[in-house]
């Protein structure tokens, strides 16, 4: 058993505090949580009230449960040095890691957003992430580890989350790419009632791939089915692939087949069940000196493959980033933490997003901006530490770009202080006119 407080009082629930060092899973998914390391295990750290307020207000989105009590707009704002009229939203590798190690900026700049900085004030922040494979409470404890500090699994949306809306259409589904068995893991988490892996259908058929064979260790977490028997009803790409050529075959053969049920051949190549990614992104950043092929380039090379041999365009949904659907959680997610910490049930004027990756982080931003679905702005900056490299044009404009995420947090706060002095400025020009006349 990990160590552990709680915090709570007497009109809320209680946020778990469970070390980073030796916390499990199991115990973060028991119940809202946030990840502290070991030297703020007795004091809650700057970043504790960010963390636990997300972590709740996300907790209360998921199991569509209203804040204790009815909230009204304050007849005076609450004494607080949190400000609830802008946010900032990081995309991870690229932006605060890259290569498992955190960017050298990435530290200070999550300081500087629990309050130290000139003004004092603290600055609400969430992380909106393609990265697949893992559950969103692994992510927390890895990214605690990371950055050193306390975080919430309910400051995470990553590419997959959406998918556990599904979980209740499809019954029995292919899951593909992670590591091992993890993604079997997180779509079970996420309620799917019937997970099968490529490992699942080698191990029925070892004919399936030709060239590739289960080690020990996979054939022992592989599932032993006849797949003779099973219609597999939807196909999702959890992460990315570690095994192209296999998981491509099988892939291929399921949106091939009739009512997926595998070694059967459909006629007219419209019976196979849907297929589903949970991002897009052709590469990424990762500590090679140049981008990695990622999840986009798999599906695009599905498509090549599937066109090639029925003469069809393949059709496909991602979700993830440029997705509306990933902005729209992420604007509920923070106008449910502005409901809970200040009564007001909007969400945060602005969200600074920061990203290192033009076709998705930018474009994603730029478009839900513009689209009728987005209720503020969302304010683009991108940055020069991942995918996108100086010297070259970004495929989708930002509203600015900076060195790093440092610069990024300084420049969205600096840009809000701004608007305010000028604010300030216009209202007392107005009285002065008033007084004038």
């Amino acid at each position: 058993m990990s160590e552990q407080t709680l915090l709570s009082s007497p009109t809320k629930p209680a946020v778990r505090r469970l070390s980073s060092f030796s916390t499990t899973f199991e115990e973060l998914a028991l119940g809202p949580s946030v990840v502290v390391p070991p030297e703020h295990m007795t004091k809650p750290s700057d970043a504790h009230e960010t963390a636990a307020a997300l972590e709740m207000a996300k907790h209360r989105l998921q199991t569509k449960k209203p804040a204790d009590g009815q909230i009204t707009p304050p007849s005076t704002p609450p004494q607080t040095n949190f400000t609830d009229e802008y946010a900032f939203a990081f995309d991870i590798d690229g932006v605060l890691i890259r290569g498992g190690k955190p960017i050298p900026q990435a530290v200070q700049a999550m300081k500087v957003l629990n309050g130290q900085n000139e003004y004092g004030v603290k600055v609400p922040y969430i992380f909106v992430t393609n990265g697949g494979g893992k559950t969103e409470q692994e992510r927390c404890l890895d990214l605690s580890r990371q950055l050193e500090m306390e975080i919430s699994p309910g400051q995470f949306i990553c590419g997959h989350t959406p998918m556990r809306e599904m979980a209740q259409k499809y019954g029995t589904v292919l899951v593909v790419g992670g590591e091992g068995d993890k993604c079997r893991s997180v779509a079970e988490g996420y309620g799917f009632k019937d997970v099968v892996t490529p490992g699942d259908i080698i191990k029925d058929n070892k004919d399936t791939t030709p060239f590739r064979k289960l080690t020990d260790d996979e054939t022992n977490h592989s599932r032993a089915r006849n797949f003779g028997e099973t219609e597999i009803e939807a196909i999702f790409v959890f992460a990315d692939s570690r095994d192209w050529a296999g998981d491509q075959q099988i892939i291929l053969d399921l949106l091939m087949s009739k009512r997926g049920r595998l070694g059967t051949r459909s006629a007219t190549f419209d019976e196979g069940p849907p297929i589903f990614f949970s991002h897009n992104d052709i590469v990424w950043s990762t500590s090679h000196q140049l981008t990695r092929l990622g999840m986009g380039a798999l599906r695009t090379s599905l498509e090549a493959m599937y066109k090639a041999m029925t003469g069809k365009d393949l059709i496909s949904t991602a979700f993830g980033k440029p997705q509306i659907g990933t902005f729209q959680f992420a604007t509920r997610l923070l106008q449910q933490w502005r409901k809970d910490t200040h009564g007001i049930n909007a969400p945060p004027r602005t969200v600074y997003f920061v990203g290192d990756t033009p076709e998705s982080d930018i474009r994603g931003t730029n478009e839900f901006n513009a689209s009728e679905y987005s209720e503020n702005q969302w304010y683009s900056i991108l940055v020069r530490t991942g995918v996108f490299q100086e010297g070259t044009k970004p495929a989708f404009q930002p509203n600015a770009t900076v060195d790093n995420v440092l610069d990024a947090v300084k420049y969205g706060i600096q840009r809000e202080v701004d608007k305010k002095r000028t604010k300030v400025q216009q209202l007392s020009e107005q009285q002065e006119a008033i007084a004038e006349e």
